[in-house]
């Protein structure tokens, strides 16, 4: 599957938090996240595998205790069932994968 860019695809999850399902295969799906700054991932966990790479902007993630400052060119992985949620500190762009697929990031038809 090849997915050339564009910018129509975009669902909105969360106030200032929009996602595009970029490509997916049979175990992977590759998104693209665009956070306004402020805008606020609540805590949470998922069956999902979730590696991240932030392309620009800043964010604060938290989760189990803990914070953390990430910054253009990090990255991080949070293994399934690990509490986490984010903060934009600043308009904010990250791509990331799911292992399994997320279905309900997948496009309705």
């Amino acid at each position: 599957m090849i997915q050339h860019a564009d910018e129509t695809g975009y669902n909105e999850l969360l106030d200032g938090v929009r996602l595009k399902s970029m490509v997916h295969g049979s175990a992977t799906h590759l998104t693209e996240v665009r956070f306004v700054k402020g805008a606020v991932v609540p805590e949470h966990e998922h069956p999902h595998e979730q590696t991240g790479y932030l392309i620009s902007g800043s964010l604060r993630f938290f989760g189990a205790g803990e914070e953390t400052v990430v910054a253009p060119g990090d990255c991080w992985n949070f293994a399934s069932g690990i509490p986490h949620g984010a903060e934009a500190l600043e308009d904010s762009v990250v791509i990331e994968v799911f292992s399994p697929i997320r279905e309900d990031y997948l496009p309705k038809p």
